[in-house]
């Protein structure tokens, strides 16, 4: 034992002015995947776009990161973390200029397909150094507690931020206030984070393909899934997407079998207690997604809220998450990972379950707060432990691979969930209006069952994650003068 704890190494002194600079790329990424939906009617009226093109100005970026998301981490992992991860920045940088200069749904939705690629490249990265700085489990379980929180209140404030700049500015803007933090968090990371890699490998022409494979079948799904909502299932326009991704992916799928150097080597996943957090990640992504999508579209369209009304509304998810987080770091020690990230997933499926009840008639206090505050206060308590438990025993080899299997599946699930939730929807309430039933109630009626399916999916993966782990973590409770508040 003395041998092993010589071999840790000491702390870096920078670790937690380096945890600033990072997880400010972290607040944009997340703010990136929810800013649009606000900004999304101005966007349609501004630039003439269909509505396929509009639902891929969000799913360009979702499948992007989602489908090239395991290959930054491993190059993060081969070429240098921190090489990688200021490119990711950089062309995050980048593509956020492009997206607020567009004047084309062309250009706007290659600006976001760019956005997707660099996260793709700064996430699991950012993830890994931050797993890398923190060798003290107490110090770590409250980096990631930080990170977590930073998730979840970049995508409520991409949505409060979206309404108040399309309002009070235009949809422009959005995207602008993304290239200061990258900027900053880019030199920031430069001058505090030293480089990590490791010795490369043979099979980078394999990893390369598999990149490949997997972003393109995600495309191609994801299409076939959309067109669903406007074509019969049985027409070449669904069929020849979803068999084509279909295709690609399972040839992913037998090239990870049989290939000397995978982006996911198999034995990366007999750990249950990641497998764990990877679950959690997928349950709570897939309805998340829809959740945030459906309620925007409810205020703007429903309540007839203006942008910044609707960004105003979402002032309580962002306070009420806090709560959550908070008591979930101070119960970790006593309760543990799996018991809190259940618990919390049940908590957010409760919320969306209650915004099914939602009615033309609904008010904010009695119809949105319910839901809101419940999905906030869960959001919270899960975040910790499901970043604790994604990233148990990681070693330095894969931590890049690590966080990018979980930043992966998180992407990967809200395009799929927001597209296979919404289309079975959206088909319902078609179907009603064929059937006689008003256009209004239709509507009402598909955007409810899409909201007790999000719920449901929430409510299994509760009992599922339970299930699936085989312990539970248990950090000694952390000691508050180990973090300089004042760095």
């Amino acid at each position: 034992m003395a041998g092993d704890t010589e071999a840790v190494p000491a702390p870096n002194p920078l670790r937690w002015k380096a945890l600033i600079g990072l997880a400010l790329v972290q607040f944009i990424i997340f703010l990136d995947a929810t800013n649009v939906n606000v900004a999304l009617p101005s966007i349609q009226r501004d630039l003439g776009l269909s509505q396929s093109q509009l639902t891929w100005v969000v799913n360009a970026y979702l499948v992007a990161a989602g489908g090239l998301l395991l290959l930054g981490g491993r190059l993060g992992d081969l070429v240098g973390r921190r090489r990688v991860f200021t490119a990711g920045a950089a062309l995050l940088a980048v593509s956020s200029l492009t997206a607020a200069l567009s004047t084309s749904s062309a250009m706007l939705i290659g600006s976001r397909f760019a956005q997707g690629i660099g996260e793709a490249l700064a996430a699991p990265t950012a993830l890994s150094m931050v797993a890398l700085l923190f060798t003290d489990e107490r110090e770590r379980t409250k980096a990631l507690g930080i990170w977590g929180g930073l998730a979840g209140l970049g995508a409520a404030s991409g949505v409060l931020l979206s309404g108040v700049l399309t309002d009070l500015a235009s949809w422009h803007w959005i995207f602008y206030i993304g290239i200061p933090p990258c900027v900053i968090s880019l030199v920031m990371t430069l001058k505090l984070v030293p480089e990590t890699k490791e010795t490369a490998t043979a099979g980078g022409r394999t990893t390369w393909l598999g990149a490949v494979l997997l972003t393109g079948g995600m495309i191609a799904v994801v299409h076939g899934l959309l067109n669903g909502i406007t074509h019969p299932w049985s027409s070449a326009a669904v069929l020849a997407s979803l068999v084509g991704g279909i295709v690609a992916l399972g040839v992913f799928a037998l090239l990870q079998l049989r290939s000397a150097n995978p982006l996911i080597p198999l034995g990366f996943f007999t750990s249950r207690t990641r497998l764990t957090g990877y679950a959690g990640q997928v349950f709570m992504a897939v309805s998340t997604s829809v959740m945030f999508f459906l309620v925007v579209l409810f205020m703007q369209q429903t309540a007839h809220y203006s942008p910044l009304e609707s960004g105003l509304a979402w002032l309580p998810y962002t306070f009420l998450f806090a709560p959550g987080l908070v008591l979930s770091t101070r119960l970790m020690p006593v309760l543990g990972s799996r018991l809190l990230l259940s618990v919390g997933l049940f908590v957010i499926g409760v919320g969306i379950f209650l915004f099914s009840l939602l009615g033309g008639d609904s008010g904010f206090v009695t119809g949105l707060l319910p839901g809101m505050a419940l999905a906030a206060f869960g959001s919270g308590l899960a975040a910790p432990a499901l970043q604790l438990s994604a990233l148990d025993d990681v070693s330095p080899q894969n931590a890049g691979l690590g966080s990018g299997v979980l930043t992966s599946l998180q992407q990967i699930s809200q395009s799929l969930g927001l597209s296979v939730i919404m289309t079975i929807g959206l088909s319902h309430a078609h179907a009603l209006r064929v059937s006689g039933t008003g256009a209004a109630k239709a509507a009402e009626e598909g955007r409810s069952l899409s909201f007790v399916i999000a719920g449901a999916v929430l409510v299994v993966g509760a009992v599922v994650c339970y299930l699936i782990a085989n312990r539970t973590i248990k950090p000694a409770a952390a000691d508050e003068a180990t973090v300089p508040l004042a760095a």
